[in-house]
C-alpha cells in the first residue's frame, strides 16, 4: 500500500518532532557544549585556525586514500583517469597543507576575504535593484559592512590569517549551539498559553 507524499512528509515531520522531544536534554547539553567550544575557538583563535587547517589537510589525504582504494581494479570504469587525477590532487594538496599550515592559513584567509568582498558587492547591487522596496536599506548596509570588513581584513592580512578561520569557526559553533540549546529549551519549557479573556 502506497502512502501519499504529503502524508509521508507529515509522518516524518511528526517522528522528528517526537525525537526532539524525547532527546531534548541531550540537545540542550550538545548546544551548551557547542557554545562553550565556540567561545574557546574565539579565545584561542590562532590555535583553532591551525587545528582547522591541519584537520583539513588530514581529511584531504584520507579522502584521497579512500578514493584510491575504490579505484583498485576499476581501470575500465568511465572517467577513470579523471578520478585518478582527483585522488592525486587530494593527497598532494593535503600534504602541502600539512607541510606548511601557515601558508595554507594565508591562502584560505585570502579566499575568505575575496568571498566577503564579492558577497558585499552582490548585496549592494541587489539592494539598489529592489529600491524602494521596504527595508532595502538594511540589505544595503549589510553589503557595505561586508565590503568594509573585507577591506579591513585585507589591510591586516599577514596577521588576519592567524585568527580569521578560528574566529569564523567559533562564531559558527556558537550560532549552531545557541539554536540547538534554544530549541531544546523551548521543547522542555513550552511557552504558557494565554488565558482566554473574559467577555
Amino acid at each position: 500500500m502506497s502512502v501519499p507524499l504529503d502524508a509521508a512528509a507529515e509522518l516524518l515531520s511528526a517522528a522528528m518532532r517526537e525525537a526532539v522531544r524525547k532527546y531534548s536534554l541531550w540537545y540542550l547539553v550538545e548546544g551548551i557544549l557547542l557554545i562553550v567550544a565556540g567561545f574557546l575557538a574565539i579565545a584561542f583563535s590562532a590555535i583553532s585556525s591551525y587545528a582547522v587547517v591541519t584537520a583539513l589537510g588530514w581529511l584531504l589525504i584520507a579522502s584521497g586514500i579512500v578514493q584510491a582504494i575504490s579505484l583498485i581494479g576499476a581501470a575500465k570504469v568511465p572517467h577513470f583517469w579523471l578520478q585518478l587525477v582527483s585522488v592525486v590532487l587530494a593527497i598532494l594538496v593535503g600534504l602541502l597543507i600539512l607541510r606548511d599550515p601557515a601558508q595554507a592559513l594565508l591562502t584560505i584567509s585570502l579566499l575568505l576575504i575575496i568571498y566577503f568582498m564579492i558577497e558585499g558587492i552582490s548585496k549592494l547591487v541587489f539592494a539598489l535593484t529592489i529600491r524602494p522596496f521596504p527595508n532595502w536599506g538594511w540589505l544595503l548596509a549589510s553589503g557595505g559592512m561586508g565590503i568594509i570588513l573585507s577591506l579591513v581584513l585585507w589591510a591586516n592580512l599577514p596577521v588576519t590569517a592567524l585568527w580569521l578561520i578560528g574566529l569564523l569557526v567559533g562564531i559558527e559553533l556558537i550560532s549552531v549551539g545557541a539554536a540547538l540549546a534554544w530549541l531544546a529549551w523551548r521543547v522542555r519549557h513550552p511557552p504558557a498559553l494565554p488565558l482566554p479573556s473574559a467577555v
